[in-house]
């Protein structure tokens, strides 16, 4: 015997190597689905709100529906409502995938250069709609904004309608196209370009019952076009949060202007 062995005890446990699941990202049918799901607690989430003040109101006729739906205080509400909403889907959506919730939405900050960039692109983006829309003879689409402006002064929640519309709406909406569905459609076969598409289409989407003209939405689409290019180049959501942000206070600006 040229060594020494010492028998294994037949009788001693296997030893059992833990190994965790690596982390994943939703592929295309994945990301559509938990975003379809994200899109359905966002209109719930308003929704609630909606039903809440009705209830408070204590009768539900035609009437009494319209003029609360109308109301600037109740948008302004259904907006900010959505954000959590929205939030708490693409929680769950994330955390099922085992991903950081910050890295997987690119909750990370960018250079004073991509802003200054982005801020100078939409400036001339918005602008050159703007020639397009009086070329065309488009119908001035501000009128929405304005009732829903005036509503809301004359009920004094104009401070609230600038927090939904400025910080609230561009929180949910980024977060939920440029940061989970790009993230998710670009590890596909559609790539970063196709899915800088695809997320710009599905962002016009949920814009589509503010208005029936072509001109907003080619508008909208093409911002989200570029959201979603600086999106790809900066690999930073707050980016596209804070440049929505922006140009949205930028349209609220507006309607005050043109409301007197």
């Amino acid at each position: 015997m040229d060594s020494l062995e010492i028998p294994a005890d037949p009788a001693a446990p296997i030893p059992v190597i833990q190994t965790s699941r690596p982390p994943r990202i939703w592929k295309f049918w994945g990301t559509t689905l938990w975003g379809l799901l994200a899109v359905a607690a966002m209109f719930l989430g308003q929704l609630a709100v909606m039903a809440w003040l009705l209830w408070q109101d204590g009768s539900i006729d035609r009437n009494t529906v319209v003029r609360i739906a109308s109301s600037g205080t109740t948008i302004s509400l259904s907006v900010i409502m959505g954000l959590p909403a929205t939030l708490a889907a693409l929680w769950i959506a994330i955390r099922v995938s085992r991903t950081s919730f910050a890295d997987y939405l690119a909750l990370r900050l960018s250079s004073w250069t991509h802003l200054l960039i982005g801020i100078v692109a939409m400036i001339v983006l918005v602008m050159a709609w703007e020639a397009i829309s009086r070329a065309a003879g488009s119908e001035d689409s501000s009128g929405f904004m304005i009732k829903v402006l005036q509503s809301a002064r004359a009920e004094g929640t104009l401070w609230l309608l600038v927090i939904a519309f400025c910080v609230a709406a561009p929180i949910t909406e980024e977060f939920l196209v440029r940061g989970f569905l790009y993230r998710g459609w670009s590890e596909t076969f559609l790539r970063p370009t196709g899915a800088i598409v695809l997320s710009a289409l599905a962002w016009t989407a949920l814009h589509l019952q503010y208005d029936h003209d072509w001109v907003p939405f080619g508008e909208v689409f093409s911002i989200g076009l570029l959201l979603g290019y600086l999106r790809y180049r900066s690999n930073s959501i707050w980016l596209t949060v804070v440049l929505h942000g922006l140009n949205n206070l930028a349209a609220v600006v507006q309607t005050i202007l043109l409301a007197g």
